[in-house]
């Protein structure tokens, strides 16, 4: 009979004179294989160093932060940390400066691994108390030496239990600072047996990781389940749609995760014969949509399964057989997941869709996700004022938005941050984004708000063309008067045209450097005047009009935000 491990040590330590392939790294060009038992014994001598390097009884944390691109030390250290009981702050290697010597302290990292690539990023920075490893040096491989001969579960700073701090992930960073969200080792272990008796994972199967680890997309439904399942584990370094599918082939790769924007870069690479020649089975993951869903799997011939459980755990939706196209699912076990207007308080009315699934009620129907069962949220480290924003009035609000059919499903319709309020009526950004999607010479859409000049908000679009496209005002403005679902509020006044979408480093559309700029960029904006009946070029003199608009009503400082 299967039973759910209690603790990512124990999924660790499973692999123990297992000798089947556990690692693959190096891509089609020099795959290399370390085995399973390899791979642990690779975990069980950097715990043993730990260990010897924060010595336990001495007042501080045993957290450990990992700045490294995705090789192979990564899950060695995210290995070596579930068996000695430590905790693991991934650290974003796009951060900077002050920031980024903020991530770092602020999760009270005592150890920092990293590679001789990102040295330059610690240069200048006061981080006192913090000893830097260097996994590529002659010191490191030293260091190491002496504990190779350890085996797991001998050296630990605290027995590994399921109430065992073992990740702080960073979330939210693309505005202010980061929060560092607690996961324990139970959580995580159950969250990764789950995925296996969804997916099915078995020894057969070969996980492609291609996501970046310090984020817990990577980590917990890429590298985790992997454990769980008995299955190998294949390294990217770094995200690159074109090496994407020689990877696939060359490690045999069925799964993969991904986030943001990276099937939407898988499908600008140029089309082959050979497309559907690999083994892929399953793609997991957020944001891809379901117009790029259907692309997808269409030209790869790989179904892509659209999840929600954020890192932080507080609720989480679970997709079903019977589940609509466009829905992600149900409540999961336990949850009982509401939709709630945040003004009012009170729950959204069921969504109405047309034959097609279009949303014809956003303006009543979209709401914020909110968990009022039990909640598997541990909080934030050493952040009680975002804690509370989450669990105010004895609930856990998601910050993001969904509507739910009159069936039960839900559908993502955006994060909170990405709510617009047009002429006092308000409109989730993603629900706007999907229907500009349908436009065949839209590579990607992003949507978000720019303030009015009087109250409230506009809707602008930034548009990525297909290749070889042009912005046709005539073809735009025609395409959005046929789609009926497309609300009168939502038609964007304002659409830029770029070269290709700004995003953040775990390829989500950096939606803050959109609104910061707004509509006064480098690149060319289509506008649509007040009371106008089409789009035209944004020229100095509109621009002139529209400043002086936004001061007469005392508006400017908005612009400068």
């Amino acid at each position: 009979m299967r039973t759910t491990p209690g603790t990512v040590a124990e999924l660790v330590a499973r692999q123990w004179g297992d000798h089947r392939p556990g690692l693959m790294y190096g891509g089609s060009t020099h795959t290399a294989v370390v085995s399973r038992h390899r791979t642990v014994q690779a975990a069980a001598a950097r715990a043993a160093l730990l260990v010897d390097l924060l010595p336990a009884g001495r007042g501080f944390e045993p957290h450990i932060g990992v700045l490294l691109d995705n090789t192979p030390e990564f899950p060695f250290w995210l290995g070596a940390a579930a068996l000695a009981g430590a905790a693991v702050a991934g650290i974003n290697p796009t951060r900077r400066g002050p920031e980024l010597a903020r991530d770092i302290l602020h999760t009270d990292c005592r150890i920092l691994v990293t590679e001789r690539v990102h040295l330059p990023l610690l240069r200048g920075l006061d981080l006192p108390g913090v000893r830097v490893l260097v996994t590529d040096s002659e010191e490191y491989a030293a260091l190491l030496a002496p504990y190779a001969g350890a085996k797991p579960g001998e050296a630990v700073l605290a027995a590994p239990a399921p109430g065992s701090r073992f990740l702080l992930y960073f979330t939210s960073g693309s505005t202010g600072a980061p929060k560092a969200a607690l996961c324990s080792q139970g959580r995580l272990a159950a969250a990764a047996d789950s995925l296996v008796r969804q997916f099915s994972v078995t020894a057969e199967d070969v996980h492609y990781v291609c996501m970046p680890l310090f984020h817990g997309n990577a980590v917990i439904a890429d590298w985790l389940p992997a454990l769980a399942g008995g299955a190998s584990v294949a390294l990217r370094p770094r995200f690159s749609a074109s090496a994407f599918l020689a990877d696939v082939r060359a490690y045999g790769a069925t799964y993969f995760t991904y986030v943001g924007r990276a099937v939407q870069y898988l499908l600008a690479t140029e089309p082959r014969p050979d497309d559907r020649d690999h083994s892929l089975r399953l793609g997991f993951g957020t944001e891809a949509g379901a117009v790029d869903a259907a692309r997808f799997a269409e030209r790869f011939g790989v179904r892509l399964v659209e999840g929600y459980g954020a890192t932080e755990g507080g609720a989480s939706v679970q997709r079903t057989p019977d589940t609509p196209p466009g829905a992600l699912g149900r409540a999961g076990p336990g949850d009982d997941l509401a939709v709630i207007d945040p003004e009012t308080g009170a729950e959204c009315p069921p969504a109405v869709l047309d034959a097609r699934g279009r949303l014809l009620n956003g303006s009543s129907a979209i709401g914020e996700l909110v968990n009022r069962g039990r909640s598997l949220f541990e909080g934030y480290w050493r952040n009680p004022e975002a804690q509370a924003e989450r669990t105010r009035d004895g609930w856990y609000w998601t910050g993001d938005l969904f509507f739910r059919d009159a069936d039960g499903f839900l559908y993502f319709a955006g994060r909170t941050d990405d709510r617009l309020r047009v002429d006092s009526e308000n409109l989730a950004a993603a629900v706007i984004e999907n229907i500009l999607a349908r436009w065949s010479p839209a590579a990607a859409v992003a949507v978000y708000a720019v303030p009015d000049e009087v109250a409230g908000d506009q809707v602008m679009a930034a548009v990525a063309l297909e290749e070889g496209e042009g912005f046709s005002p005539e073809a735009f403005s025609a395409f959005l008067a046929a789609q009926p679902d497309l609300g009168t509020k939502m038609s964007p006044r304002y659409v830029r045209i770029v070269e290709s979408m700004p995003v953040t480093a775990t390829n989500k559309i950096h939606r803050a450097a959109l609104r910061r700029s707004g509509f006064r960029c480098p690149d060319p904006v289509w506008w649509c005047p007040p009371g106008g009946s089409g789009y035209r070029l944004l020229g100095q003199e509109d621009l002139a009009g529209l400043l002086a608009a936004y001061a007469a009503h005392g508006r400017g400082e908005l612009l400068e935000r």
